[in-house]
Formats: structure tokens, C-alpha cells, sequence
């Protein structure tokens, strides 16, 4: 096999295929590369990959062409049938040949990801991920082609029919989906022959086992093929024999079925042992919240899904298998509309699109549109919209926890003071909590609603008066939770008397100044944009030890000892911090005489015994720390601080708030010159060198 895959090699640089073949696909994979990671910034590869797919079905043709075909035209076929040399090992030798040239190709475009990560954040795992689908598919096209060769003597035959041959399988999808949009039995015969709807997954950046399977069973089984093929010109031996250097109708079916049954069994193993999520968002994982919630299902939930199994968005599909493969009590059953057109009217008196889910349970059912599924983002420059964000998991985790709750939370959001408005994340995160958010003025009420599960005061400008100040503390006497957030003001106790009535029932007050952190590696870009030390807590699950709090212009809280009155600091300046007074007059950050040093609390818990049950306060000092701006600097761990804090405040206590996932990959920042520079060397001076050098190689054998 050796010496088959030598003279195979030696044979591709002798002649201008080998060369030709490599410098088409650098230069195409170079074009792309060049205009949409080095011109447009994107730092994913699988864009690009996904571009030069095609061009495989041109240049692997060409590449396999004359691999068995000019074998037999020569006749030169028969010195290697009668050789000591298996034909097995014959066919593998020639494969690994075309293999290695398509290998050389790929290793340039491996290089892509490194020369990114010099000017931005590359997902490795991604764009890697993306790379082995695009090479599991090359190398299945070679095994497809070399079959194609062999049983023809004609080169140009060979390419045409190879060419077909691997167009379809390119092309399998869109034409199932043309014969039936259901799918029957036609579609799901011939869409073994899909190998495009296999690379999707991995080029999103999911690993999938079940995907890399199907093309190495694939190689495996036209190599198999082929070396049939050419047995069968060597000897014909009787059906019943199932030798495997012999040809043989039986063996090939055999290993036909061998191959579909390992595919199947594959397919029904749980994604969760076939399936890896490598994105930098984790868009396919499911996250501990969601996790949690499934496990301690008590009762049966089935999940409608208005699309075929076959035409279901493959990464909804992913997500729900992840839900249905942790636990036993969930049941995804699709509902094509073609099929049932009127399904979901039971469930809804409008229009559903497709896709859409609807998510049942003994109790109640709740509607998800596909619509909510994946977050878009207009330009009204263009008037043309784009997904930023993918919110799957954390629109069926709100359903799932809709459907079994017993009742619904209320909180009141305290206004009249010109309180800072709850900002869009914020007000989704209380929606996927299920919980009812409404408005109360305390001017106009007479008490805080019994049903009140919280009351929020986000930031007040003014003071509320004393009697608002007596009716908060009456609520909080009967059991009550708050969640305060502070405007920054010089003196909160002098400019804010009623509501420090409120932080005195808990023996709480401000500290006069800013927070300025004399630390660097607790800030970022100036000592107010404060990274907090986050204490380890149910308030700060999923964030401390994992990521930052972006908390900009806080102050510290002060505390006095109460024997009924529990404090657990949440947010921590460090030790070099200090309270820097009169800001308004300060020319800089630097410590003067006066500002008190710290650390401080600038978040802090409080729960107050009563004669039954305690009330709670939650209090954290810095008026944006709930904004879109902040939370969007800490990948969300401003928001799963807001929703684990309301859901402590609520019966339920765990948060099943789940961000949404962006998708938004970060951007590479490179200039012209070093693009251009970078360009040129992929789609110019590499190819044209590999041509060069083809041609001379060419022209030196020409002279012998």
C-alpha cells in the first residue's frame, strides 16, 4: 500500500492536477477569507467555509477523474490486479493520495482562525468545528469520486459523472423538500443522500457525533464499493460466497445494512452523549437553571412543535432534544400544519406561525411563537432586520415553569419619585419569571397590595414622603421584600429622610461620597466603573467565581448591628477603595483628607425576623446597575443578579430567568493595509506560486 500511495502521490505533482487542485481551493478559500473575516471583520470562519463548499464539487471531480478510470483506459490496471498487493490496500493507497493533496488545502485554511486571533477574539471551538464538517465532507466527496472512477475507462466520464453524482448529494435537501414538505417514505429513502443537511450543525458550531458517523460510514462504504468494482473485473466468484477480497452482491449488501444500522442505532442515542456545544455563547447547552427546573419535574409536560420533524429549525430541534433527554416527563410531539391545519386553534384564536411552540401541561398550556425564538435587531438606515440573539432555551424554560406553577408572582414597581424605568432586558428577564409587574404610587394607595410578592424602587430622584415611608415599613411588618437601587447623592440621609426610614428599619445607611477603587484590576477604565468582589450566595448563583458585576458610580453602605436583623454582603469594593466626599468640586480621583478608606459594601442583603416570617431587603447602590448598558458590558450578570434577586423575593426562590444568547460573534478590528497585505498572499502570490511551480514540473518532465 506503500508504494501504491507514493506513486500516486508523485503522481499528482508529476501532472497539474495536484497543483491545479491546490491552488484553486486556496485561492477561492483566500477570496473569502479576505472579504469577509479580513474586510467585513467577522471572526468566524464558518461563513467562509461554508461559501467554498461548492466548489468541491468542481475540483474533487477532477482530482479523482483519472485515479482507477486511466488504470483500465492503459491497461496498466492488470500489473496491479496481479500484484502481491491486495485490492483493498490498492484503493486505500490511491484514496490516502487524493486525501493528502485535499489534506495540504485544508491546512492552509486551519491557519485562518490563528492569523484572526492577532487582532480580536476568535471561538476556536467554533470555527474549528466548522472546518472538521467541511473535511469530513471533502474527504467523503474523494471516496464518492474514486468509486465513480473505477467503473468507467474515461476520464471526462468520470469527472461528468462524479460531478452529478456529488451535486445531488448537495442539492438532496432542497429536492426532498420539493417532493413532500411533510416528508414520506420517498424523502426519508432518498435524503440518506442529504450529506449538506449533516454539515449545518457543525457549521453553526455544534460538535455532533451522529453527523461525523454518517461521512466516515459514507467513506468506508465507497471504498467498499470500489473495491468490489474492480474485483468484479478481476474474478466473478458465486453469490454465496462472502469473501471480502472477493466481489460479491451479498457482501455488498451486507455492508449497506451494516452501515444504515449503525446509523440508525447511532440516532437514537441522547444528544447529550453526541452532541457538544462548542460556541463561545453556548447556544446549544443548556444552562444549570434550565437544568435544575427539568430534573425536579413531578408531572408530564408535552411540547407541540407546528412543523414536520423533517423541516423543524435545526437548532429549536437541538434544544428541545436537550429538554426531553433530561427527563422523562417531557414529550416533544410535532404537528405539521399542512397536515393538521387546525391544531392549534385549540390553543390560540390567532394566527401561529410556523415553528411555533405550544407547551402543555395538566394545569395550563402557553404559547410560544417562533417569532419570540430568535431576537432581531432593524436598521432603519436599511430598513433591513438581523438575528442578534437566539432565546430558545430561555423562552421553554418560562414556559415550563408557567405550566406547573400553582400562581403567578406580583410585583409593584414604586413610582412618583421619577424612578429610573425598568430597561427592556430587565423587564424581559420578570417576564420569563412569569411574574406580573404593575405600578403603584403610594400617594394614591392606601397600603401595598396584599398580593404583592415585592415591591421594586429603582433609583428614586426625590424623596417619597413619611407617610409613604410608614406604609413601606407596615409592609415590610407583615412579611414584605424590597429591592432598592440608589441615584448618587453627597448625602442620602440629609437629601432622602423618608426612604432612610426605610434602611433604618434594617439598620442600614449610605456613605457620604463615591466609591472610588484604588485597585485596577477591580475596575474598568476609570476607578468609578467599579467590578465589585461578588460574595458567594443564592443571590449571586451563576455569577460569582464566573463573572463580573459592572456596578458604575457607587456608594457605600454603612451598618449598624440589630439582634433581629441578618446582613450578608453581596458587593465588595476592596481594601485599597475609599469614599471620595464633594465630588461635584473634585478635579480628580485622587485621595484627599476626609474621604473615608475602605472596604465597602456597595450590595448588600437584609432580612429582619418578625413574629412571623422576616423581611427582606435587597439594597445596591448604584442607579445603572439594572440598565441594558451595563448588563450588556458583563455578558448578562447584571440581569441574573436583577432575576435571581426577584426570584428570592417570590415563593418560587430559584430564578428561571434565562438571558438570551447572542449571536452576535465578536468583530476583528484590522487595517487596510495589513488586509490587503494578508489577502494578496491567499489569493494571489500562494496560488500563483503552487501554478508556477506546477507548470515547471510540467515542462522539466516534458524535456525527459
Amino acid at each position: 500500500m506503500k508504494a501504491i500511495y507514493k506513486r500516486e502521490l508523485k503522481a499528482y505533482f508529476h501532472s497539474m492536477t495536484g497543483w491545479l487542485f491546490l491552488a484553486a481551493n486556496i485561492f477561492l478559500s483566500g477570496l473569502y477569507f479576505f472579504a469577509l473575516n479580513l474586510r467585513f471583520g467577522y471572526s468566524g470562519l464558518a461563513n467562509t467555509i461554508y461559501n467554498i463548499l461548492f466548489l468541491l464539487l468542481i475540483t474533487i471531480p477532477i482530482l479523482t477523474m483519472r485515479m482507477m478510470s486511466e488504470e483500465r483506459r492503459q491497461k496498466t490496471d492488470q500489473l496491479i490486479l496481479t500484484s502481491p498487493v491486495s485490492v483493498g490496500r490498492v484503493v486505500l493507497g490511491k484514496y490516502l493520495a487524493a486525501a493528502t493533496i485535499f489534506t495540504l488545502s485544508t491546512l492552509v485554511i486551519a491557519a485562518y482562525p490563528l492569523i484572526l486571533s492577532r487582532f480580536g477574539a476568535v471561538s476556536m471551538g467554533e470555527s474549528y468545528t466548522a472546518l472538521l464538517a467541511y473535511y469530513l465532507y471533502g474527504l467523503t466527496c474523494i471516496a464518492i469520486g474514486l468509486f465513480i472512477s473505477s467503473v468507467t475507462e474515461s476520464q471526462v466520464i468520470a469527472a461528468v459523472l462524479s460531478f452529478g453524482a456529488l451535486f445531488l448529494g448537495y442539492m438532496m435537501g432542497s429536492i426532498t423538500g420539493l417532493i413532500s414538505t411533510a416528508g414520506n417514505l420517498l424523502t426519508r429513502i432518498l435524503n440518506v443522500y442529504d450529506m449538506t443537511s449533516r454539515l449545518e450543525d457543525m457549521m453553526q458550531g455544534s460538535m455532533e457525533l451522529k453527523s461525523v458517523l454518517y461521512f466516515l460510514t459514507y467513506i468506508l462504504v465507497f471504498l467498499f464499493f470500489t473495491v468490489q468494482s474492480v474485483q468484479k473485473r478481476r474474478y466473478q466468484v458465486s453469490v454465496k460466497s462472502l469473501q471480502m477480497g472477493a466481489y460479491s452482491t451479498g457482501m455488498i449488501a451486507v455492508a449497506v445494512a451494516a452501515a444504515v444500522f449503525l446509523n440508525l442505532a447511532a440516532a437514537e442515542l441522547p444528544s447529550r452523549f453526541t452532541t457538544f456545544d462548542m460556541t463561545s455563547q453556548k447556544l446549544y447547552s443548556l444552562t444549570e437553571t434550565s437544568q435544575e427546573l427539568v430534573k425536579n419535574l413531578t408531572e408530564d409536560i408535552t411540547v407541540y412543535v407546528l412543523q414536520s420533524e423533517e423541516k423543524q429549525d435545526t437548532t429549536l430541534k437541538q434544544t428541545l432534544d436537550r429538554y426531553a433527554d433530561l427527563s422523562g416527563h417531557i414529550h416533544v410531539e410535532y404537528k405539521d400544519p399542512v397536515v393538521n391545519p387546525n391544531f392549534y386553534k385549540d390553543y390560540s384564536d390567532g394566527n401561529i406561525g410556523m415553528n411555533s411552540l405550544i407547551v402543555v401541561s395538566g394545569k395550563r398550556f402557553k404559547v410560544i411563537d417562533y417569532n419570540d425564538i430568535y431576537e432581531t435587531q432593524v436598521d432603519y438606515t436599511t430598513y433591513s432586520s438581523s438575528v442578534t440573539g437566539y432565546d430558545g432555551e430561555g423562552q421553554i424554560t418560562s414556559a415550563l415553569a408557567y405550566v406547573t406553577s400553582e400562581d403567578m408572582p406580583v410585583f409593584y414597581t414604586l413610582e412618583g419619585q421619577d424612578e429610573l424605568p425598568l430597561s427592556t432586558a430587565f423587564q424581559n428577564g420578570l417576564e420569563k419569571q412569569n411574574a406580573q409587574l404593575q405600578s403603584i404610587n403610594l400617594l394614591t394607595q392606601e397600603s401595598v397590595p396584599e398580593d404583592a410578592q415585592g415591591v421594586l424602587i429603582m433609583a428614586p430622584v426625590t424623596d417619597i414622603s413619611a407617610d409613604d415611608a410608614d406604609k413601606l415599613i407596615a409592609y415590610l411588618d407583615k412579611g414584605g421584600k424590597v429591592l432598592m437601587t440608589t441615584a448618587y447623592m453627597e448625602d442620602f440621609a440629609e437629601e432622602m429622610p423618608n426612604l432612610q426610614k426605610v434602611l433604618d428599619y434594617f439598620g442600614l445607611a449610605i456613605e457620604k461620597g463615591l466609591v472610588i477603587e484604588g485597585d485596577s484590576s477591580m475596575y474598568y477604565q476609570q476607578p468609578a466603573y467599579l467590578l465589585p468582589d461578588v460574595a458567594y450566595d443564592t443571590l449571586t448563583k451563576g455569577i460569582s467565581g464566573e463573572k463580573y458585576i459592572f456596578m458604575p458610580y457607587a456608594q457605600g453602605i454603612r451598618s449598624e448591628e440589630k439582634e433581629d436583623v441578618t446582613l450578608t454582603p453581596l458587593l465588595t469594593s476592596s481594601e485599597a477603595s475609599y469614599s471620595k466626599r464633594n465630588m461635584n468640586q473634585a478635579q480628580n480621583y485622587a485621595k484627599e483628607d476626609g474621604d473615608a478608606e475602605g472596604p465597602f459594601d456597595v450590595g448588600i442583603h437584609a432580612e429582619k425576623k418578625l413574629e412571623e416570617g422576616t423581611a427582606g431587603l435587597t439594597l445596591f447602590t448604584s442607579e445603572n446597575l439594572f440598565t441594558d448598558n451595563a448588563n450588556s458590558m458583563v455578558a448578562d450578570a447584571n440581569l441574573t443578579l436583577f432575576t435571581n434577586t426577584v426570584a428570592s423575593m417570590s415563593d418560587s426562590e430559584v430564578s428561571v430567568s434565562v438571558p438570551v444568547k447572542s449571536y452576535e460573534a465578536s468583530m476583528i478590528t484590522i487595517n487596510d493595509g495589513t488586509a490587503f497585505t494578508l489577502g494578496a498572499l491567499f489569493m494571489l502570490l500562494l496560488p500563483l506560486g503552487l501554478l508556477i511551480a506546477g507548470i515547471l514540473v510540467w515542462i522539466e518532465r516534458r524535456k525527459r
